[in-house]
């Protein structure tokens, strides 16, 4: 009679992370170990998102894909970030919450205009109006979509005021190109105009950094006549032939030096082909005299990843180690800090980037191979790093001299002469949601006024003594 043998044999539980056959928890938990991700010690990070906003589609030969975000998150919790860190699923922001930059008719023709009813004439002069075309195109879902990345930036910004985070990431934020009543360079509405506004609700001074290969135009205008706000970009400037042709090294604010504005704009105009080091180097050598003279009480960082090497629409050289320091620069100084997206055209090397960014808020250092568990893993090629040689893409030559770069250091440390320390914290002109708020406290105090004054007539009446003279 044969020997029965045991079908299941004896099983001894391998290691965590060792096979495939484990459960995605147990492969992000062996992540966590492997880089030590714990939660930060003394201050918190929040990572600010909604789903919905990662679904939007612009177009099939549209260079903005929403869909960079899916990536970036996927990344982000495959190596366990998301345990270090606050989530918070945004909400939209309301109507009156974006009217609190935007005119009422531009946000009224987003919410009513879509691909179908475009071509009718109602809405024909409002794409001219208010730039509609190739680069800002009508989408299904476009209102929602603007509402959905402006609630994330000012529910970071709330999270930094309420002291519940000291560094508020919202990846899907910061289209810095958007106006008043216009759309502009993919942007629609200006979400880092609105989350300033809520910080300058408690903030005295905001210092405002963009590192997008575009100039932050849109930011840089709405605050051009306020001395509550620093804004720097660091950017490639061509007046003729690179997108939106702003930022020169002499637009510094208004000329008139009565206006608060003046020398509060500052800009950092570049090249083609800068390089890490010497990017890094100009970025501390600018933004360090910045902090000192300016003593900003928050920050907001734009971290466009276009800036990077062979990205679509970019022509620096920048790797994403590099790109990274200025964001761990800019964290030393210890002050609440809300980091936001921006430009990014070649999505899997922006979702590494804001990855990567993420662990530095968290400040873990994660290992370069992508987890094996990462899904779309195939979609970031052969070597599935997180930091490949971005100049193996595509290089450009780098046309900015030592000496270029000297000066524009030189020329920005001569507009900060002119701040010669922090400015006047008294609010002379309010945030537009600081109104009602006043008129409340106003009425609190004329109605303690006259109960005051009423008590002190009470009290003259009764002042008569014996003795006194009476006519």
């Amino acid at each position: 009679m044969a020997r029965r043998i045991s079908v299941v044999q004896d099983y001894r539980h391998p290691p965590a992370g060792a096979t495939s056959t484990f459960t995605l928890d147990e492969r992000v938990q062996y992540e966590i170990i492997q880089n030590g991700i714990e939660k930060p010690k003394g201050y918190t990070v929040s990572y600010h998102t909604n789903p919905a906003t990662e679904k939007m589609h612009f177009g099939l030969s549209h260079p903005m894909k929403p869909w960079r975000l899916t990536l970036t998150n996927k990344i982000v919790l495959a190596y366990g970030m998301h345990h270090a860190m606050d989530l918070y699923l945004s909400r939209a922001a309301t109507n009156q919450e974006l009217s609190e930059f935007h005119t009422a008719d531009y946000l009224d023709f987003l919410q009513r205009v879509t691909p179908f009813n475009i071509g009718e004439s109602e809405f024909e002069q409002g794409t001219l109006r208010y730039n509609i075309g190739d680069d800002c195109p009508i989408f299904d879902g476009l209102y929602q979509y603007c509402s959905l990345y402006t609630g994330a930036s000012l529910d970071a910004a709330r999270k930094l005021t309420s002291n519940q985070s000291s560094i508020a990431i919202n990846w899907s934020g910061g289209l810095h190109h958007a106006k008043k009543s216009e759309a502009s360079g993919f942007c629609y509405i200006n979400d880092i105009v609105l989350a300033i506004l809520q910080l300058l609700l408690y903030h005295p001074r905001v210092l405002y950094i963009d590192i997008d290969v575009h100039h932050g135009d849109g930011v840089e205008q709405a605050f051009w006549s306020t001395d509550r706000v620093l804004t720097v970009s660091f950017h490639k400037y061509d007046k003729e032939n690179f997108f939106p042709g702003t930022g020169g090294l002499d637009s510094t604010g208004p000329t008139n030096a009565s206006n608060p504005g003046a020398h509060h704009s500052l800009n950092v105009p570049l090249h083609d082909g800068i390089e890490d080091d010497m990017y890094y180097k100009l970025f501390e050598d600018v933004i360090g005299p910045c902090r000192q003279i300016y003593q900003p009480t928050a920050i907001v960082l734009q971290c466009g990843a276009d800036s990077l090497g062979g990205d679509r629409l970019g022509c620096f050289n920048l790797n994403i180690r590099a790109h990274g320091k200025c964001l761990a620069f800019v964290k030393t100084f210890n002050l609440p800090l809300l980091v936001v997206g921006g430009g990014g055209y070649t999505p899997k090397n922006v979702a590494r980037l804001w990855a990567f960014e993420t662990s530095l808020c968290i400040g873990a250092e994660v290992h370069s191979n992508l987890p094996p568990h990462t899904p779309f893993l195939n979609h970031f090629g052969g070597d599935k790093t997180l930091f490949p040689s971005l100049s193996l893409y595509r290089k450009y030559d780098n046309r900015n001299s030592k000496q270029y770069v000297e000066s524009v250091v030189i020329a920005i440390r001569e507009q900060l002469r002119y701040i010669e320390g922090s400015p006047s914290v008294q609010m002379q002109v309010l945030p537009p949601d600081l109104g009602p708020v006043r008129e409340e406290i106003d009425r609190e105090i004329w109605e303690e006024n006259e109960e005051k004054e009423g008590r002190r007539r009470e009290r003259e009446r009764g002042r008569g003594t014996r003795g006194e003279l009476v006519e």
